[in-house]
């Protein structure tokens, strides 16, 4: 009788009924393989699975299994957690010649991480030469192992020697294996929570579009020029669907009508191609959180039906009163027919390296990827972003939609070669639908002083106002004086506040009362408000055409609505802004109206394609690389490139949490009460976070902020420092007022 090795335990049933590593092995390489087999690299996900844990046929870690479990009272010092990922890596490298150091740098990082290939500290090449226990009499209970063929893309990596494509590869691979091994275990450890999990039907994406259109349909709207020309850039969504998978484009301005329309093109075109969700990737969470609910409505006789949600919201601010069980284990592996979710999280989990970040990464292939506003990427990231793009349509079966109010800034031109291919545009005569489309006169009136722009803003009866720094929109709050149809927006507020401010400007527009609203960009993109006049301080042409969308956003107004451009007098702490600002004006002084197709190309040729000096500023892509050395053929800094690509540096800020409104204050009371933060707490607090510069959280940390537990800091005197009109007080100027 063979003995048994064992891959999980569990405390309290006999070690009878402990999973068997035999089995777990075959568990995550078929499931493996089930991933992998959307990208044709089914063998590669199989071996991964089948090798990632050998190391555990060791005596070694079967004996640390065993005094873990307090099974063996001869063991006198505590066993050691055993290493049992080097001995696959290490049996890959010599199984497979040269191809097997990409499987390594997976079946290695399953637990800690996808690691630098050569480094000074902890990585890839110390791990295949590293001494491990002997565990190759466990060989006589896999498969024998015959071939491993590199698929297409693979193939076209090595033979053009690139580094970036063979990277990613491995990179989709290693989310396979890791999203398979955390289901098995799951599976074996926590059975009851597994089962939440549950599948999709077959026809949900049928069952999705149905209730779409329905939806669609049941709305009726008033017949005007805006309201048709929504209805054509639906029907040209559905004709362009029938295509086949690749880039599009949809190019549609502010107020169009595109969210519904994009949904519609990706439902409609996955049936038809056999793909198999929905990724919305939008660039503010502010717009998830209304796109979302927009969808949640569109679709709800969908989750009526099922009893669970179709739409997955993956954000930091989720209101935990819209999540579920089942919707936060989705979260983890993006196990949804649509996801909606921010462009930090997309962009830099596809170059992230840790295994909770790159799980869900298998879920992109076969998907069609919309990128709302895609040309809101930093200049600085640009070409690291637009070739990943381009591997996810190319290598992975992915239809990614550049949906733009603006056009596709990002496409390859003379000058911009990093540019992703000229993509099919979804609208025949963009020219023609912005024309028609037409809400607003623009008109640029110069420097404007703050007692000057008070005045001009009074004059209004409802107007909105959006300047670039959180300073600005305060002092201009003050000056035009306290009223209850009076309002402020801005990142001083915590999301659930902003929330209910929001709610309260559309009941007095709805009314006619007298609105006037102070704003940072918090309000621009998909926030869906219409004041007859607007004023914008000078930034970017893309900023200035968000702001214009709230302007006469339905086309009610015979004469158009009235955007007014300025130049603020508080041009030091507007440095943030001066790189777009400059184009825009630039672009302002050569075209009367600077929202023309004309301008706008224009102003991204300034912003964008004409900057490759900082295209990959980061370096992120000078970190992967084929090198001519057989025995470390792929030399790949993941860690190092997690480490630079971070779209948000979080390090400059901290989170403090706002006792605000009722439900507020009631989460900090339990806060102080426990003697550890739960997972629920932590989540429910996101809706009443604000973050500050770290310096200010410094200044001010044991006095005003309060250290609750390790790293979480609540307001400790809100009438003293948290406004209701405009949010957190604690300081008002300095380059923290910055950002919105």
């Amino acid at each position: 009788m063979s003995k048994t090795y064992y891959a999980h335990s569990k405390d309290g049933p006999p070690q009878t009924e402990w999973q068997s590593l035999d089995m777990h092995l075959k568990n995550v390489a078929n499931t493996a393989r089930h991933f992998a087999e959307s990208f044709d690299a089914a063998d590669w996900g199989y071996l991964a699975g089948l090798w990632h844990d050998v190391g555990k046929y060791s005596q070694a870690f079967q004996d640390y299994l065993r005094h873990e479990n307090n099974l063996d009272a001869s063991m006198e010092t505590a066993a050691e957690r055993q290493d049992h990922s080097s001995a696959g890596a290490q049996y890959a490298v010599s199984s497979v010649p040269i191809l097997g150091h990409l499987l390594a740098y997976a079946i290695a990082g399953h637990h800690s991480g996808l690691l630098n290939g050569r480094d000074v500290g902890a990585c890839q090449e110390i791990r295949l030469n590293k001494s491990v226990h002997p565990w190759q009499h466990g060989l006589k209970f896999l498969p024998p192992f015959t071939n491993i063929e590199p698929p297409q893309c693979l193939r076209n990596a090595l033979s053009k020697r690139d580094g970036f494509s063979a990277a990613f590869f491995l990179r989709m691979i290693f989310s396979c294996l890791v999203d398979a091994d955390f289901l098995d275990t799951e599976g074996f450890m926590k059975p009851e929570q597994a089962a939440l999990r549950g599948g999709w039907p077959g026809n949900i994406l049928e069952q999705m579009d149905n209730a779409l259109t329905g939806f669609v349909h049941a709305l009726d709207p008033e017949d005007t020029l805006v309201n048709r020309q929504r209805a054509l850039a639906r029907q040209a969504c559905l004709t362009a669907a029938t295509r086949a998978p690749g880039l599009f484009s949809l190019s549609v301005p502010t107020g169009g009508g595109k969210t519904l329309a994009s949904l519609a093109f990706a439902l409609q075109h996955a049936m038809r191609n056999g793909l198999r969700r929905i990724i919305y990737v939008i660039p503010l969470t502010s717009i998830i959180e209304q796109n979302a609910e927009v969808f949640r409505e569109a679709l709800r006789p969908v989750e009526e039906m099922l009893g669970r949600d179709v739409v997955l919201e993956h954000h930091s601010n989720l209101d935990p009163e819209k999540e579920t069980e089942t919707n936060r284990l989705a979260t983890e592996n993006w196990d949804s027919p649509l996801i909606v979710t921010t462009s930090v999280q997309f962009y830099e989990s596809l170059f992230a390296n840790r295994t909770s970040r790159c799980r869900k990464l298998h879920r992109l292939a076969r998907s069609v990827i919309i990128l709302d506003e895609a040309q809101t990427l930093p200049v600085d990231y640009l070409k690291p972003c637009l070739r990943a793009l381009e591997e996810l349509t190319t290598n992975y079966r992915a239809s990614v939609v550049i949906c733009t109010a603006t056009q596709p800034a990002i496409k390859r031109r003379e000058g911009f070669e990093i540019g992703l291919r000229e993509p099919f545009e979804i609208i025949p005569n963009t020219v023609e639908l912005y024309d028609r489309l037409r809400r607003v006169r623009v008109k640029d009136i110069g420097e404007q002083y703050d007692q000057d722009l008070c005045e001009r803003i009074m004059s209004e009866s409802k107007v909105l106002c959006v300047v670039n720094t959180k300073a600005h929109a305060r002092k201009l709050f003050e000056a035009i004086g306290a009223d209850n149809g009076h309002f402020h927006l801005s990142g001083n507020m915590c999301p659930a506040h902003r929330s209910e401010r929001l709610e309260r400007i559309r009941e007095y527009l709805k009314k006619g009362s007298v609105c006037r609203v102070i704003s940072t960009q918090v309000i621009e993109a998909g926030v869906d408000i219409d004041f007859p006049v607007v004023f914008r301080s000078l930034a970017g042409l893309d900023s200035i055409a968000q702001a214009a969308g709230r302007c006469n956003r339905n086309g009610t107004l015979p004469e158009g609505g009235s955007v007014h451009i300025f130049r603020s007098e508080h041009k030091n702490s507007e440095r943030f802004f001066a790189d777009t600002a400059q184009c825009a004006g630039q672009i302002l002084s050569l075209h009367d109206n600077p929202l023309d197709p004309e301008a706008i190309e224009r102003y991204f040729k300034l912003y964008y394609w004409d900057q490759s000096a900082r295209w990959d500023e980061k370096k992120v892509m000078d970190e992967t690389f084929l090198i001519n050395d057989p025995d470390f053929p792929f030399n790949i800094g993941y860690a190092r490139i997690a480490k630079k690509f971070q779209l948000i540096d979080e390090s400059d800020y901290c989170p403090v949490i706002i006792p605000w409104g009722d439900k507020g204050r009631v989460l900090c009371e339990r806060l102080r009460a426990m003697s550890a933060p739960t997972l629920d707490i932590r989540r429910q607090l996101q809706r009443f976070i604000v973050q500050i510069p770290r310096r200010v959280w410094r200044r001010h940390a044991n006095t005003s902020i309060q250290l609750i537990h390790d790293g979480i800091s609540v307001l400790a005197s809100p009438e003293i420092h948290y406004s209701n009109d405009t949010g957190l007080t604690l300081e008002a100027e300095g380059p923290g007022a910055i950002f919105a």
